[in-house]
């Protein structure tokens, strides 16, 4: 029953014997379906990398959520569904951050049951920006509004280059099960610390078929394959509107964080 849950949740009829083209749907499904979105580390609220959270936010109570949330129950879904699934640690921008980005994402490597290959990075978590899984191998990989590629950069360690009109972004991994203790620690600090950028910017983001929309703070972003627009919010009322269209839903709490999204803008607006 909570499988039948989860499907309604993210609106997919289609097929769930555990095949490849029911990954990608599923996938692509959850990913315009649930919203990228930290309201709750914005309000104080405590987040876990519990699976039972995930499922009781993202499913019962029809909100959206970060890695730790969207893959924990994507993976979740996928096991009851009958894939393999390995959940991984990732390490966003590694490259520029070094050991203090371990453990800062959660990812999913995904394959067929009983099969030793071929494996799939199938990632819900990472802003929405992947809308199909790819094969865990290197090579160049169009998923509009995004290209992404997947590079083997040492032994073992492989790094996702994601590029749009938005800019870049990348993470790096290694294709082993994550310790759970660590992703649980990273998860605590990254809503606690005040350097953590969840703490100190409201991040909503929703994933369309070949576009992008993110609010961050208070610029909304809408990025397709050859262009970023965007607008200021310039309202409580409007910031709280402008959640309840990408969330698909109201959030108590949202207007109440509008003077802190406007001095964290003024900040960023004088070093910048």
């Amino acid at each position: 029953m909570k499988l039948v849950r989860y499907l309604d949740r993210i609106g997919y009829r289609g097929d769930t014997r555990p095949t490849v083209s029911t990954l990608a749907s599923l996938l692509r499904q959850h990913a315009c379906s649930v919203p990228f979105e930290n309201i709750d580390v914005q309000l104080g609220r405590t987040l876990t990398i519990g699976v039972e959270d995930a499922f009781e936010k993202i499913v019962e109570r029809g909100r959206g959520g970060w890695c730790y949330e969207q893959n924990g129950l994507f993976g979740w879904a996928l096991s009851e569904i009958g894939f393999d699934v390995t959940r991984v640690a990732g390490a966003v921008r590694r490259d520029e951050r070094g050991d203090a980005a371990l453990n800062n994402h959660l990812c999913l490597l995904v394959r067929e049951p009983g099969a030793r290959q071929p494996v799939y990075l199938a990632d819900a978590g990472f802003g929405g920006s992947m809308i199909a899984p790819i094969q865990l191998a290197e090579g160049d990989h169009t998923q509009l509004p995004y290209r992404i590629r997947l590079r083997l950069f040492e032994e073992g360690h492989w790094r996702l280059f994601e590029e749009s009109a938005d800019g870049k972004s990348n993470y790096e991994f290694v294709a082993t099960p994550a310790d759970e203790a660590a992703l649980a620690a990273r998860c605590e600090q990254l809503q606690t610390d005040p350097r953590s950028g969840f703490v100190r910017n409201l991040v909503v983001q929703k994933r369309l078929p070949t576009a992008h929309v993110c609010l961050r703070g208070r610029v909304l972003a809408t990025t397709t394959a050859t262009a970023r627009q965007t607008v200021l919010v310039d309202s409580a009322e409007e910031l709280a509107a402008t959640v309840l269209d990408l969330c698909g839903l109201q959030v108590r709490g949202v207007a109440e964080l509008w003077p802190r999204v406007v001095a964290r803008h003024e900040q960023w607006s004088r070093q910048h």
